[in-house]
């Protein structure tokens, strides 16, 4: 790639502490690679604040989703109905700051003990994006029969992205099929070495169906695994789908850009 073009990440937790000492160069460098938008979950009440304060030192560039992650859906922790009560209050008086109701949905991959109840929260946060009118962040591992059948009756209403997409071509037909105003989030993991990931995106997935994000800190993508990611490396991620898909970096860049603000209405100002 010769010059920047734009590009959206579309989920990146910059407010985590693998920033503390250096957030200020991270975002100057995702600037200079053509980022315009960063978008950072939210994954519990505790963090929230300090993750607001985050986006509001780079306002019009780091955008805030409000979530409850289902890792967090513990209630020898957390008073769980009343966490989402203290969130959901909050959502009413600030509906319009927030991009995102997420990062939310369901994780079987460690524990299923709290399953039932990750399955509540995540109907009521689903609640809260159709009753304001936000987009969902899902996301799902070891689990995703599940969630289909859980939202399914909403899907209609629903708009979205299901994060970090790295499954089969049957899943991501599911996926795509079931809920017709969603996204895939398709970040590092498509880099790897023996990834299955690109010939699934080629043969089931397209390009208007797809949205580019990061995951930073984490799936940083090659040639800097190992590393911490960030939202600079989005440029790889666009790289390799380019070469999936046989079109220049510009186009995906462009496509991907206009997905994400189809979803996320407030990056299209």
């Amino acid at each position: 790639m010769n010059e920047p073009f734009g590009i959206i990440d579309t989920h990146a937790h910059l407010d985590g502490p693998e920033y503390a000492d250096d957030l200020p160069a991270v975002i100057q460098r995702a600037r200079d690679a053509g980022v315009q938008h960063i978008l950072v979950p939210g994954v519990n009440e505790v963090d929230f604040p300090h993750l607001l304060h985050t986006c509001q030192q780079y306002p019009g560039y780091l955008h805030p989703m409000l979530g409850l992650h289902p890792e967090e859906v513990n209630p020898t922790k957390i008073n769980i109905t009343d966490t989402l009560d203290r969130m959901e209050a909050w959502l009413a008086e600030n509906p319009a700051t927030p991009v995102a109701i997420g990062e939310i949905g369901l994780d079987y991959y460690w524990d299923t003990t709290y399953a039932s109840e990750q399955i509540d929260v995540l109907m009521r946060q689903t609640e809260w994006a159709l009753r304001y009118g936000l987009p969902l962040m899902i996301h799902c591992r070891k689990a995703q029969q599940t969630l289909v059948d859980t939202l399914r009756p909403y899907a209609p209403r629903l708009t979205g992205v299901f994060h970090c997409f790295t499954g089969s071509e049957e899943q991501a037909r599911q996926l795509l099929d079931t809920f017709p105003q969603f996204a895939l989030g398709i970040g590092g993991a498509v880099t790897f070495k023996n990834a299955r990931l690109p010939r699934t995106l080629a043969q089931s997935v397209p390009l208007a169906r797809i949205v580019i994000e990061t995951d930073a800190p984490y799936l940083t993508p090659v040639p800097h695994r190992g590393e911490r990611n960030e939202s600079a490396f989005t440029t790889y991620v666009v790289s390799k789908l380019a070469e999936t898909y046989g079109l220049p970096d510009g186009q995906i860049a462009r496509q991907t850009t206009l997905n994400a603000q189809r979803i996320f209405t407030p990056l299209q100002k």
